[in-house]
């Protein structure tokens, strides 16, 4: 029976791992096959939206070429130009026919930048418009804006998971360019602290001189994970006074690593992070997890959530946590060696019968794939060329095989599950 449960472990272990690589995406590896978008991927790996991109399972990326990218980018800070960025990622899958079948011709859609809860009113919120002539139109959302810039062509669809589509212009709101963007060693990091409710955390950071390893990081970037005042008062947290200045060193540094962290890219590690407590004697890393959007750390001792973003102004990003953060190395119990067992009398159990044939359970069946989507026969002016039309359909038949691949998998999974049931 031993044999058997381990192979229905690795089984499972297999066909997770090929279901999770048939649906997830990586816009990184999508854009490289096309120099005309080097720059523009290059600035989402800098401002890390790469990781956001990817971590979300439905997404449109209004791609901009090496020279209409130029236009956004001269003379503006990286904080800025993750913001303009973040307007041309739309939460919602647009592929050439979609845009033509927009419902009475014009809709406004989120974007990422809707997300950072800098974007009041309609400031997340692109246009797009199905304009005469075949043409379709993008731009701000904001009352009075102009739609700047238009579709160009396909690039990449795998439906309805991810689309990416070029546009000629980019989309500028209102103001996105002029909002003030310090360096981070202008951020006073003890005052966003006691602004966010974590007084008690910037207090001991400032009291035992760790704010100044902070401030001598921040400019090569930096993530702080700071708990909350609540937090320092929750029962079981131990006297941090009573520990050696060393120690409580340690602890200050284990909430913060090197290293521009911002939550997207948080929700897509799957190693252990290190933090600025790490060094030869120990790892103080931190395992993370993620459910939907929610984001939990782990230090093998208790676990904290991330509560809130106070500050994600590339290179500094600043989070508020749940809970106080215990590294193993420090609070790391030894577990209590087991108690001799007395004689203890039981009854013999009564023999299990097996379950006959008529009563075992019978296979699951698995759900045919969805058959593709047609697609209408009618296209925009300035549509696709044949080969990337080509390029998309390959794209979409690749996504279709996926799901029959998967519905076989699944299938046979629950066949041979069955039979060793039953056998």
């Amino acid at each position: 029976m031993a044999h058997k449960i381990l192979f229905l472990l690795t089984l499972t272990t297999t066909v997770v791992l090929l279901v999770t690589t048939i649906s997830a995406h990586n816009i990184t590896d999508i854009l490289s096959a096309f120099p005309e978008y080097s720059d523009f991927n290059n600035y989402l790996t800098q401002t890390k939206l790469n990781d956001e991109i990817n971590s979300r399972q439905t997404i449109t990326v209004l791609v901009l070429n090496n020279g209409a990218l130029s236009a956004l980018t001269a003379k503006h800070p990286i904080s800025v130009i993750k913001n303009a960025l973040s307007l041309h990622v739309i939460l919602d899958y647009y592929d050439p026919t979609k845009l033509h079948q927009i419902p009475k011709g014009s809709t406004l859609s989120t974007t990422l930048y809707q997300t950072t809860g800098n974007a009041p009113g309609n400031l997340g919120f692109v246009n797009i418009t199905d304009l005469q002539g075949g043409k379709v139109g993008f731009g701000s959302a904001v009352p009075g804006s102009k739609l700047d810039s238009s579709y160009t062509k396909a690039v990449k669809q795998i439906p309805y998971n991810i689309s990416v589509i070029e546009i000629s212009a980019p989309i500028i709101a209102p103001g996105i360019l002029t909002a003030p963007a310090p360096s981070a060693s202008d951020v006073n990091i003890t005052a966003a602290l006691e602004k966010a409710g974590c007084k008690t955390f910037a207090s001991l950071i400032t009291a035992n001189g760790v704010i100044k390893t902070f401030q001598s990081t921040a400019d090569k970037g930096l993530t702080v994970f700071a708990p909350n005042d609540e937090a320092f008062k929750a029962a079981g947290v131990p006297d941090i006074n009573k520990l050696s200045n060393a120690d409580k060193v340690s602890l200050l540094l284990y909430h913060a690593r090197a290293g521009y962290t911002p939550k997207g890219t948080l929700k897509t590690t799957k190693d252990p992070i290190d933090t600025l407590a790490t060094n030869g004697a120990g790892k103080y890393d931190l395992k993370v997890t993620t459910a939907g959007d929610e984001v939990t750390l782990h230090t093998g001792v208790d676990s904290s959530r991330i509560a809130d973003t106070v500050l994600d102004a590339t290179p500094l990003a600043i989070f508020t946590v749940d809970n106080v953060l215990l590294p193993e190395e420090l609070f790391g119990k030894s577990p209590s060696p087991a108690p001799a067992p007395g004689p203890v009398t039981t009854p013999s159990p009564a023999p299990v019968l097996a379950p006959s044939p008529a009563e075992a359970p019978s296979p699951t069946k698995a759900s045919p794939p969805a058959p593709p989507a047609e697609t209408p026969s009618g296209s925009p002016a300035d549509a696709p060329t044949a080969e990337s039309e080509n390029s998309k359909t390959a794209n979409g038949a690749h996504h279709v095989k996926g799901s029959a691949v998967m519905a076989v998998v699944l299938t046979g999974c629950a066949t041979v599950i069955s039979s060793l049931f039953l056998s």
